[in-house]
């Protein structure tokens, strides 16, 4: 296998890893402490996913750390295989969840106006929120591209 940046047991990877719990858990502290998010579905739905983004990132940072500290080698097949479905399973639900939200956010802003003076705290904690969730995904799409390409290359 080769050995690309980003991959499993490397620093890179361990960096990569903590990005995507790090702006995940933001996300989900931002959208927890905005007033009224449990209304909308998309916004929950964020939440899930984000949540399930958290514990996946944070438990193969966790792998990255032991691998490190050992010195051990992750970038085996059949771990790969199993990296790589779940990267691409946090990324679909995550891409899902982070546009579902952007565009309630949106019709929210635009359509109905619903951005005024007492609602503006809610809409840019939802606006915050999104934000954190698509740079969640875009680390996210990473790993996992670099995830199937280490598996291609077997």
């Amino acid at each position: 296998m080769k050995d690309l940046i980003g991959g499993p047991g490397t620093v890179n990877g361990m960096v990569l890893r903590i990005g995507q719990s790090a702006f995940a858990a933001a996300s989900i502290f931002v959208m927890v402490t905005t007033v009224g998010f449990y209304r909308y579905t998309a916004f929950c739905f964020l939440i899930a996913s984000m949540g399930l983004q958290v514990l996946w990132s944070f438990g193969l940072t966790c792998l990255d750390i032991y691998a490190l500290r050992k010195k051990r080698d992750l970038q085996n097949p059949v771990l790969v295989s199993l990296f790589v479905v779940g990267d691409w399973v946090t990324a679909t639900l995550s891409l899902a969840a982070s546009c579902a939200s952007a565009g309630v956010v949106v019709l929210f802003a635009r359509d109905i106006g619903n951005c005024k003076d007492a609602y503006l705290h809610s809409c840019r904690g939802f606006q915050i929120s999104v934000g954190f969730a698509f740079i969640a995904w875009a680390l996210i799409a990473m790993s996992s591209h670099v995830m199937f390409w280490m598996l291609a290359s077997v």
